[in-house]
């Protein structure tokens, strides 16, 4: 088997596992996913296709391109090769390089308003196409970054959820690569031949510096104690209140 394949498997499997053991995707799903052009949204849309085809439950896919109107982003290269896939696909812009240039100094970095403007464009895209589920590429490395970056940096003990139902009560987030490794989506990504596409953001390229610290020291910690990683994501699956800082009344009852 060629190590394309063998990634791919991969992938396959373990998106596999995680649709199941969360309950992510379900009979009659109509499944919104959010396409920026990245290596993950790519790694994403095909290995969810191909596990429509395989799956004992009959669900659909739509992919949806936010536009932010960057100068140079161009979604051409996207839409044609969805097309040439046979991929249902929407785009809509939305005017976030004009709210980043209003709302924000030369020294902010946008990443946050951005992705508000993107998630509730989606919503609405979502309620438009009919769609009962989001999915969001967010990988497993996202979720233990985004874990100790609310633990060093916010005080929280807090990462990403693998669904969650948006605050409009109406809207569920589903994220299917939560136990998929980043390096097997670079691999992965680079070997297929996705039109992988920048944002063209004024940012990309200039890292968060505190997510790049925080990447780093994951790095070398897996690097010298191979597994840490996957011990930090289950950490986020067994938690024990009784021996937190947890004050009485926001004790979860035991029933």
């Amino acid at each position: 088997m060629r190590n394309g394949e063998a990634r791919e498997r991969l992938i396959r499997r373990l998106t596999g596992q995680a649709i199941g053991d969360f309950g992510l995707i379900e009979e009659g799903d109509r499944v919104l996913v959010a396409l920026s052009g990245g290596k993950d949204s790519w790694t994403l849309l095909t290995v969810l296709e191909s596990l429509r085809k395989r799956a004992p439950v009959n669900f659909t896919l739509v992919a949806v391109t936010v536009q932010p109107g960057f100068p140079g982003f161009s979604t051409e290269g996207i839409e044609t090769y969805l097309r040439e896939q046979g991929f249902e696909h929407r785009t809509v812009a939305a005017p976030i390089h004009g709210l980043v240039l209003e709302k924000l100094g030369p020294d902010d970095i946008p990443c946050s308003l951005c992705s508000r403007i993107k998630r509730g464009v989606l919503y609405t895209q979502a309620t438009e196409l009919g769609c009962t589920k989001i999915a969001l590429g967010h990988h497993r490395d996202d979720f233990i970054e985004t874990l100790l970056l609310n633990q060093f940096y916010n005080g929280r003990i807090k990462a990403m959820a693998p669904l969650l139902r948006a605050d409009d009560g109406r809207n569920v987030v589903i994220r299917p690569l939560v136990y998929v490794p980043e390096e097997a989506i670079i691999a992965y990504a680079s070997e297929a031949g996705f039109p992988v596409t920048c944002c063209a953001c004024p940012a990309c390229g200039d890292p968060d510096q505190k997510r790049a610290r925080i990447k780093k020291l994951l790095a070398g910690l897996e690097e010298e104690h191979p597994g840490i990683k996957a011990s930090l994501l289950a950490a986020l699956g067994d938690v024990d209140h009784r021996h937190l800082l947890v004050r009485e009344q926001e004790r979860p009852r035991v029933k």
